[in-house]
């Protein structure tokens, strides 16, 4: 059978080494390495040596902008997804209800799953100012691009910088918390410059929603100078409100991830804010390089793979993503830990850590195919 692929000695997140069999898309059989049915016979079509390489359920980043048309924030779907060894991707806001549709059809020629936030914006990215005229947070027009795309959409997403709402301080996110409780989907908020004042964006968030580019850098960011974090922090984080990583171009911070593990403010889910400029030229580059970088941070391996994928199925309401089962459609995620003495990592402020480790995706299986990195 010609549908049917072997993925040999690959080593999983507990350390077990296994085959991994593939027929026909769906995961048919886990066995310790070189023990699978099939090993050297003809029913195997093709075979694969992973020896060396981890395997973990697909990644999932939760934070990317895949409208490529848009500038400077858009890019191609599989060149930020499949290709980078990421199985599902969530556009985070590219689109407002005026677009959504093209975002949503977009997806039939792509290899990567797509899911979408749902910009509270009617005009998504066209503009870097979108919540800066109330009169494009159409709730009517909202509600109505949530209906038509229930399996598409899975939350919104409100940016809350000075640049972005203008004049409109916190009034934008008031509309998107009624949006959020009307549809029952979560929010995402980007927080970066003032106005608004991060201590007035945390206390409408609710359970489940997300704070995007919590480690940013910017004077209106979580953390004090001394290093210690706001008490709404604190409070958000006890009422259930999720810390996301959201890299970008400028959101991230070596200075504030450091306070933040200081302190325990741990990631639910490293995302990358990726797109095509900082994809081309940094400090992006990929979802894997980003992970790279929590390592050199000291987390362990286990947690930023858990962010990726369990965190992030979690959130997205679908566990099954995040979990390697038999007989579930094949969603794996292929890569390596490659070491070496020094490593440079560079933040959105331009400051530079030192590390030995990086990881790098080597294969994606999703959708019923196999893609190399």
């Amino acid at each position: 059978m010609t549908d049917r692929l072997v993925l040999r000695g690959a080593t999983l997140m507990d350390g077990r080494q296994v085959d991994l069999v593939i027929a026909a898309g769906i995961l048919a059989e886990i066995t310790t390495a070189g023990a699978s049915s099939g090993s050297g016979a003809s029913n195997v079509g093709r075979e694969i040596d992973c020896s060396g390489l981890y395997v973990s359920s697909g990644w999932i980043d939760l934070h990317v902008h895949a409208f490529p048309e848009l500038d400077p924030y858009g890019d191609d779907i599989d060149e930020i997804g499949v290709k980078q060894g990421v199985a599902v991707i969530v556009d985070a806001g590219s689109c407002g209800a005026d677009r959504i549709g093209e975002l949503s059809a977009s997806r039939e020629s792509a290899m990567t799953t797509l899911f979408a936030l749902l910009n509270v914006s009617r005009i998504g990215l066209q503009r870097i100012d979108e919540l800066s005229d109330l009169a494009w947070l159409d709730r009517e027009a909202a509600l109505e691009a949530v209906q038509a795309y229930p399996d598409f959409i899975v939350g919104w997403k409100a940016r809350m910088s000075g640049s972005v709402v203008r004049d409109n301080g916190i009034q934008p996110l008031r509309i998107a918390r009624e949006l959020a409780e009307e549809s029952g989907l979560p929010l995402m908020v980007h927080i970066g410059s003032a106005p608004p004042r991060t201590e007035d964006i945390l206390p409408l968030l609710a359970r489940n929603d997300v704070v995007t580019h919590y480690l940013n850098g910017k004077s209106n960011n979580l953390f004090r100078e001394d290093g210690s974090p706001i008490p709404e922090l604190g409070e958000a984080i006890a009422r259930g409100v999720r810390m996301d990583v959201g890299h970008g171009t400028a959101s991230f911070s070596f200075k504030a991830a450091e306070a933040a593990r200081r302190n325990g403010i741990r990631f639910d889910t490293i995302s990358s804010d990726i797109y095509r400029g900082n994809r081309q030229h940094g400090p992006v580059y990929s979802l894997a390089h980003v992970m790279s970088k929590f390592l050199c941070l000291g987390y362990s391996l286990n947690e930023v793979i858990e962010a990726v994928t369990v965190n992030a199925a979690a959130w997205l309401g679908k566990p099954e993503l995040g979990l390697i089962q038999v007989g579930d459609p094949a969603n794996l995620t292929l890569f390596s830990l490659e070491t070496a003495e020094r490593i440079v990592f560079v933040d959105s402020e331009g400051d530079m850590r030192e590390g030995e480790h990086q990881i790098k995706a080597k294969g994606v299986y999703a959708n019923g195919r196999f893609i190399e990195c």
